[in-house]
């Protein structure tokens, strides 16, 4: 078999699911084992055979369709080409955006200006035509040329009733225009719907704004993720010290990391000694120890020792390249969100000209006098009552509406998309670190010795003393729990920290040690007082620091990550709404048990690092369930990528954040019950306000062509179906704000 080769194309002008399949269709053929087209990122990753079809060849596969195509820059980093892909969305946007806003200008200005009888000129009709066609050649024209792109494949979609119903509107308001008494002389007024074009073109601009801006927070989770990386190393050549960009680091390079520091690249301890800072891939707020030959991994933090470590992985096969790499295959794989509106527009539009079509064959033979113009005036009011204005503000509205509540609620909703996905959600996988836990850790417990000296403040006072000299977060959960206590610390003196055992100083004349049991014996402190007390607290997957004063043993504190007071009751409301409940942590499966029971979580998954989270979710997700993941670390952030839909606790990591597809902005998972809720109602707005459009439309298209004129002599002119039109969209817009009277269960 010939050897397969991966490509990934950039592609531009693509903007809805149906351009990701005309694109994905193309390149499809003949020497393409696979290609999965990604919306997110804007790209074709293409597996082929380049001895049957060049590089080149799938490129014009892709402009065939009439999209933008290019082979890729083989000499740009991630982050040179994170940046081209950035830039391109901002450029996206903002176009969008000016478009959208100058032509909404000049729509209220247009309408409004015939209301003063003064300028009401025979200039006035030609001076509309002029402005018109230039919104429509300028902010319009991409409508246009897609319906166009979707035409010749034989599809339709919203940019196919957008061209369509503009279109119609436009030119039968030239035809008045160029000719208005060819309409009066028949009996038709020359009405004219110039104002109603440049809106609706106007209203679109402004939802693509909004898409093209979620869309570029939403890739900013693979920028933060890249942005760990340290551009520059410190490496150790010919006995002298050198900084260097990463890029060019070689495996086998000895690199010195001083406290403070993030860990350029992967590699192995040859020297020294430190705690680091894994929370990035485990979630656990506890630092790790690393001494010689241990490995260390790049963008992890070095917190205490300097050391020195031989680089081992580089480039795309270390750890931080794979999680990016996940990132993007996790988005890339995910089904694209088929609009309800698109799936109707599809068949409605067809049917809308065949309809407009026969109205005006009909009216052309049975009216007599003046039957070219009745039977123009008849098929345009039928393409006027059919135009997208309710259909397509069905959805936006309701978004609108409903993330403007979420954020009232503490929840930041990234487009109709996830709301789609967050009401048809099955089974919700929470994060324990910083989701279910406070994420931090703090004193649970406290045992005194049974022959202390000592009372409770008072060992504290010199614990806290102690601690307070050191940078590690056990030691700073006793500080913390001191001065939560109000009580005051004095100055150390000998300070020594052992890294891994514990620390020890002289404090009031004290000589006051804490830390493990070994760090105990080191100092022959006798810890069998409390030696059944620790196994206790151990057993419940709390850390326990002895604290000895003098040469003897005063007391034992217990210190464990807290569940957060809401967490049960935010997970009994998660049950009660019919979602099973998992929970996904990369710490100890001792601690995970403890943390689930205390919960009420029966289904716990345990040990797994970033690779392994997103792994579960897919295995969840093979069993035909619509996962949600809650998370809050950089840990979680290709796990929120790959679920159906991402939640983010908005007090966590930011990559987390932007990889999420909601945030909940405060660390409370009642919110995640909020924003669950409120998406069901939600679709159940968006359901309704499109069932009202379409009934709209099925009604108001055969009043339009004429059905009440044989009984009733009722004909529905152009300006009697613009006025209905607008009925619709305003029945739209109020039933989408009734979500503002939301009110969520807990």
């Amino acid at each position: 078999m010939a050897d397969q080769v991966t490509l990934e194309i950039p592609v531009t002008g693509m903007h809805c699911a149906a351009c990701v399949g005309r694109v994905q269709h193309a390149v499809e053929g003949e020497g393409v084992s696979s290609a999965v087209v990604n919306l997110m990122t804007n790209s074709a990753t293409v597996v082929f055979d380049p001895a049957v079809v060049p590089p080149e060849a799938l490129v014009e596969r892709i402009k065939s369709t009439g999209y933008g195509a290019s082979l890729p820059v083989g000499t740009q980093t991630d982050a040179e080409r994170q940046e081209e892909q950035d830039r391109a969305r901002r450029e996206e946007y903002l176009d969008y955006r000016r478009k959208g806003i100058v032509s909404l200008a000049i729509g209220i200005a247009v309408m409004l200006v015939p209301m003063s009888v003064a300028l009401r000129t025979p200039i006035w009709p030609w001076a509309q035509l002029v402005i018109t066609s230039g919104v429509m050649l300028w902010a319009g024209r991409m409508f246009y040329s897609r319906a166009w792109t979707a035409a010749r494949h034989g599809s339709a979609d919203m940019n196919t009733l957008i061209a369509v119903g503009t279109g119609s509107a436009y030119l039968y308001s030239l035809a008045a225009t160029v000719a208005p008494s060819a309409f009066t002389s028949h009996g038709v007024a020359p009405s004219l719907y110039y104002e109603a074009v440049i809106i609706i073109i106007a209203l679109i601009l402004v939802g693509n704004a909004l898409e093209a801006r979620a869309k570029g927070e939403t890739a900013g989770a693979i920028r933060r993720l890249i942005d760990l990386q340290p551009r520059t190393a410190r490496v150790l050549r010919n006995l002298q010290e050198l900084d260097v960009p990463v890029g060019d680091l070689v495996s086998g390079d000895i690199v010195i990391v001083r406290p403070g520091e993030r860990i350029p690249v992967d590699g192995a301890v040859t020297k020294g000694s430190s705690n680091v800072d894994e929370s990035m891939l485990t979630g656990e707020p506890m630092p790790v120890t690393k001494n010689a030959g241990d490995k260390v991994t790049g963008g992890t933090i070095n917190l205490t020792g300097a050391f020195r470590f031989k680089a081992t992985t580089l480039g795309a096969s270390s750890v931080l390249a794979r999680i990016v790499k996940m990132m993007r295959e996790a988005q890339g794989t995910r089904a694209p969100v088929q609009r309800l509106a698109d799936r109707i527009s599809s068949v409605f539009v067809p049917v809308v000209i065949v309809i407009a079509a026969i109205t005006f064959t009909i009216w052309f033979f049975a009216a007599g006098e003046g039957s070219f113009v009745r039977a123009l005036a008849a098929s345009v009011a039928v393409l006027i009552i059919a135009c997208p204005c309710a259909m397509g503000l069905a959805v936006p509205t309701a978004v609108m509406v409903a993330t403007g509540k979420g954020a009232q609620l503490g929840v930041l909703i990234k487009g109709g998309a996830a709301l789609e996905r967050a009401s048809e959600i099955t089974t919700v996988v929470l994060d324990k670190t910083g989701t279910v836990t406070a994420g931090k850790p703090a004193i649970t417990d406290v045992v005194m010795a049974p022959l202390a000296t000592l009372d409770e403040t008072a060992m504290l006072q010199l614990a806290a003393s102690l601690e307070a000299n050191s940078e590690h977060p056990l030691a700073a959960a006793i500080v913390a729990h001191a001065k939560g206590r109000g009580i005051k610390t004095s100055k150390a003196g000998s300070f020594e920290s052992v890294t891994g055992r514990g620390a020890m100083a002289v404090i009031d004349g004290h000589a006051v040690i804490a830390g493990n049991g070994a760090m105990m014996e080191d100092w022959s402190v006798d810890a069998s007082p409390l030696a059944a007390d620790a196994d206790r607290l151990t057993g419940e997957a709390k850390t326990v620091v002895f604290v000895g004063v003098d040469g003897r043993l005063a007391a034992l504190v217990a210190i464990a990550d807290p569940i957060k007071p809401t967490s049960v009751e935010a997970v009994r409301r998660l049950r009660a709404l019919g979602l099973d409940v998992v929970m996904l942590t990369g710490d100890q499966p001792r601690t995970a048990h403890a943390i689930a029971s205390a919960a009420g979580i029966d289904r716990v998954v345990a040990g797994v690092l970033p690779e392994g989270k997103r792994d579960e979710i897919r295995r969840l997700q093979g069993e035909g369930r619509v996962v949600a993941m809650i998370g809050d670390g950089i840990n979680d952030a290709p796990a929120l990528a790959q679920a159906d839909v991402g939640i983010a606790i908005g007090t966590g990591s930011d990559i987390a954040i932007e990889a999420g597809d909601i945030t909940l902005m405060r660390g409370d998972l009642r919110a995640a019950v909020h924003a669950i809720e409120l998406a069901r109602a939600t679709m159940r707005t968006m359901r309704q306000n499109l069932f009202w459009a379409f009934i709209y439309n099925s009604v108001g298209i055969p009043l339009a062509a004429g059905a009440l004129y044989p009984a009733f002599g009722i004909l529905l002119s152009p300006i009697i179906a613009s006025a209905a039109m607008a009925m619709s969209s305003v029945s739209v817009v109020t039933n989408s704000l009734r979500l503002r009277r939301f009110q969520a269960s807990i």
